[in-house]
C-alpha cells in the first residue's frame, strides 16, 4: 500500500521532540565568560527567584539533569529511615525507571491499584496499616504523577484530599511532574493554577518537569515544605544530580518560565493531541480512545492496523493486553502533522 510521506513530527513521545529555539537562545546567551561551577553563578540564583515567584512564596529549589534522578533527589530527601514509597502501579517510578529508587535509596515501592493511573485517599489508608509493625517496611511518602502515564488528571480536590490523608498518617507528598505543564495548562487558570494544585493542597516537595516541553536536558526540584530540604544539598550530589555548568539548565528554566512559555508550549501540546483525537475519530469511531485531558491519546488498534502504521510513523504500545497504543504530542506538533498522520491512518483502515 503506498502511504503518504511520513509527518514531520512523529507522535512517539514529547520526549522525542527538540529544544525550542528560545531555548537554544537561552543557552547561548549564557555561553559567555567564566561563571563559577555548581549553582554558585547568577544565572542560578535569577532562577531560583523565578521560581520563588512562580510559587508565590520561598521554596528551595535544586536543579537537576533528568527525570529519574530529579524524583530519586526529591523522594530520598523526604523519605526517613526503613520508610516506603507508596505510588499507583502505573507510575514512572514503578514501571520505567528501572528500579532506580530501588536501588539508589534502599527504598521500598508500595504500588496500589489504580486502573486510570490516580492513587486514591483510601489506598494512603490501606498502607498506613503498616504503620508500627516492625516487619513490614514503613509507609513515609506517597508519590503521584500529575498529569498520569494514562493522560489523567488529578482534581485540586483530589490533590488536596490525597495530602490531607497522607498528612494525618504522618506521611509526606511527592509530586511527580515530568507534565506538570501540560496539567497546569489544562486547568486553563495560568500560574495561579499551579499555586492552587500544588501549594494550597499541601504537596512537600514536587519534580518540576523541563525536557518533555522544550527544554534540554533541565528539570527541577522544587521543596514546598522547605524543612525537607535542608539536607537536600548533599544528597543531590550523591545520586549524580549536581550539574558543573548549572548556568546552563538556570538559563533555560528561567526564560521557560518568562511570559509563561510554559504554560503556552504545553497548551499547544494539548491543543494538537485535541485535534489528533478529533481526526482521527473520524476514522477510527470510539477506538480511539477517550478525548485526551493533557497531550495523549490512546486508541485501540488492531495488529493489521497499528504494525504498518507505527512502521510508517512511530509510536509506543501502551498495553497490548488489550491493544492499546499511546499518540502524543509536543510543543512542535504541527497540524500538518496531525493531518498527514490521519491521512496515514485512514489509508490503511479503508
Amino acid at each position: 500500500m503506498l502511504l503518504p510521506d511520513p509527518p514531520a513530527c512523529a507522535f512517539a513521545s514529547d520526549n522525542a521532540a527538540g529544544a525550542h529555539p528560545d531555548i537554544i537562545e537561552a543557552i547561548q546567551r549564557a555561553n559567555h565568560g567564566h561563571a563559577l561551577a555548581y549553582g554558585d553563578d547568577v544565572h542560578t540564583r535569577s532562577c531560583e527567584q523565578a521560581f520563588n515567584e512562580l510559587f508565590g512564596q520561598p521554596v528551595t529549589t535544586l536543579l537537576a539533569l533528568n527525570g529519574t534522578g530529579a524524583n530519586v533527589l526529591a523522594m530520598g530527601a523526604a523519605l526517613r529511615t526503613a520508610e516506603a514509597v507508596l505510588c499507583s502501579e502505573w507510575s514512572h517510578i514503578n514501571l520505567d525507571e528501572t528500579g532506580a529508587p530501588e536501588r539508589i535509596l534502599g527504598t521500598k515501592l508500595l504500588t496500589a491499584p489504580a486502573p486510570d493511573g490516580r492513587l486514591s485517599p483510601d489506598a494512603i489508608d490501606t498502607a498506613a496499616r503498616d504503620i508500627g509493625v516492625m516487619h513490614h517496611a514503613q509507609p513515609g511518602l506517597v508519590s503521584i504523577t500529575q498529569a498520569t502515564e494514562w493522560g489523567t488528571l488529578y482534581s485540586t480536590d483530589d490533590i488536596a484530599a490525597i495530602c490531607d490523608r497522607a498528612h494525618a498518617h504522618g506521611m509526606r507528598v511527592h509530586l511527580d511532574g515530568a507534565r506538570l505543564a501540560n496539567a497546569v495548562a489544562a486547568a486553563g487558570k495560568g500560574p495561579d493554577g499551579l499555586r492552587d494544585m500544588v501549594v494550597a493542597t499541601g504537596v512537600d516537595v514536587l519534580s518540576f518537569g523541563g525536557t518533555k516541553n522544550g527544554l534540554l536536558g533541565a528539570e527541577a526540584v522544587v521543596f514546598i515544605n522547605r524543612d525537607l530540604a535542608h539536607r537536600a544539598i548533599y544528597l543531590r550530589k550523591q545520586v549524580n544530580q549536581l550539574a558543573s555548568k548549572m548556568r546552563f539548565i538556570a538559563a533555560q528554566f528561567s526564560t521557560y518560565l518568562a511570559d509563561d512559555r510554559w504554560l503556552t508550549w504545553a497548551t499547544h501540546a494539548n491543543d494538537m493531541a485535541s485535534r489528533l483525537h478529533h481526526e482521527a475519530q473520524q476514522i477510527l469511531g470510539d477506538h480511539v480512545g477517550p478525548a485526551p485531558q493533557v497531550n495523549s491519546v490512546f486508541p485501540t488498534l488492531v495488529p493489521e492496523i497499528a504494525m504498518p502504521l507505527r512502521d510508517w510513523c512511530f509510536f509506543w504500545d501502551w498495553d497490548r493486553s488489550t491493544d492499546r497504543y499511546r499518540w502524543m504530542t509536543a510543543w512542535d506538533t504541527t497540524s500538518d502533522d496531525v493531518s498527514r498522520f490521519c491521512e496515514g491512518l485512514a489509508a490503511l483502515t479503508a
